[in-house]
């Protein structure tokens, strides 16, 4: 989770600063991070599984035009946790 925020930070990032073209580079490369991820916590029978699968509210924040820039706020927050304890467990 921790290399996933590197991408969902950074379309965050070019959404608020409406960069739509580096939001869509990011969110691919994310989408193929979190694929990644879930294909290989279920082949281990991880119970994390669930948690990168909660994938839809980074989604939501992207692409729902009601997204509020709290609703961002939000979600980079949530995803940031993951990169500290990422950083944190080197």
């Amino acid at each position: 989770m921790g290399n996933i925020y590197s991408e969902v930070g950074r379309s965050l990032s070019a959404k608020r600063q409406n960069r739509s073209q580096d939001c869509e580079y990011a969110v691919v490369r994310a989408l193929g991070l979190f694929d990644a991820t879930v294909d290989s916590l279920i082949q281990r029978k991880s119970i994390r599984a669930k948690e990168v699968l909660r994938a839809n509210q980074f989604l939501h924040a992207i692409y729902d035009e009601q997204s509020t820039p709290s609703d961002i706020a939000s979600v980079d927050r949530y995803f940031l946790q993951y990169a500290i304890a990422a950083r944190l467990s080197c």
